[in-house]
């Protein structure tokens, strides 16, 4: 690998310094930690291991949000299409990631060993550099996003695990502030609105829709890598901060 890119260095030292803005205990307040250090990352882990029980969440996953120069020099994600075979959101665009195994030390290395699985990503080449506030699904599952950096773009072969994953694209992480190519479908729940966003995006000939719970983590991701809010309104679910998380029936 040669030199470093400026830009994505200047990106790591801003997101190490990163507040989570809130915990599973307590959604409404906004908690007194740094970002993800490398040398804190297992605080952040251990802060929502000790809150997860008593939020009532049933299980936890952790994905990897794992961002790179473009040729354009764009910041650019890398994303998935599940495979068609899955039994549950199958065919969906989704983010490297999936449940929290026993083995696994803490969010980041469930992030990292899942992303290994599915595309082949090598652990050694990302730079974690920060643990964001997790979102709570409808399922009581707890997914926290791991943002990692990929400074060596070459290095990193995909190698899609075809039980799981039908093809791995990548998208440029500042259309999720844009109003461009997108669409909202209102909800309501237990007296609560909120949008759910669809995000089009083509590479080459292939068509991707990107909705629901990753467009919501991304549009995040995106708000704080930018330091700006998008320019629609995004109107989210207050159920993915754990607002009446004890409320919601189980699906």
């Amino acid at each position: 690998m040669g030199e470093k890119s400026q830009k994505l260095l200047s990106l790591a030292q801003q997101l190490r310094l990163y507040k989570p803005l809130y915990s599973l205990n307590d959604p409404t307040k906004e908690q007194q930690q740094q970002g993800v250090p490398e040398e804190g990352r297992n605080s952040v882990s251990q802060n929502l291991n000790s809150t997860t029980e008593s939020a009532g969440i049933n299980n936890r996953a952790a994905v990897l949000i794992c961002i790179f120069e473009g040729n354009d020099s764009d910041m650019r994600v890398i994303l998935t299409k599940r495979s068609s075979t899955l039994s549950s959101h199958s065919g969906e665009v989704a983010l490297p990631g999936g449940k929290r195994e026993e083995g696994d030390a803490d969010d980041i290395e469930t992030a990292l060993r899942e992303a290994k699985e599915e595309i082949g990503l090598d652990p050694s080449l990302v730079d974690v550099v920060a643990v964001l506030e997790p979102f709570i699904t409808l399922r009581g599952i707890a997914v926290v996003p791991v943002v990692g950096i990929l400074f060596d773009k070459k290095a990193f072969v995909p190698s899609p695990n075809t039980n799981e994953v039908e093809s791995i694209f990548d998208v440029p992480l500042e259309m999720f502030l844009k109003d461009e190519n997108r669409r909202a479908e209102g909800k309501q729940r237990m007296g609560y609105k909120y949008l759910l966003h669809f995000f089009d995006y083509q590479s080459g000939s292939q068509k991707f829709v990107i909705w629901a719970l990753t467009a919501g983590i991304m549009i995040r991701v995106a708000s704080i890598v930018y330091q700006r809010a998008p320019t629609f309104s995004e109107q989210r679910p207050p159920f993915w901060t754990g607002v009446f998380k004890k409320g919601i029936p189980k699906l």
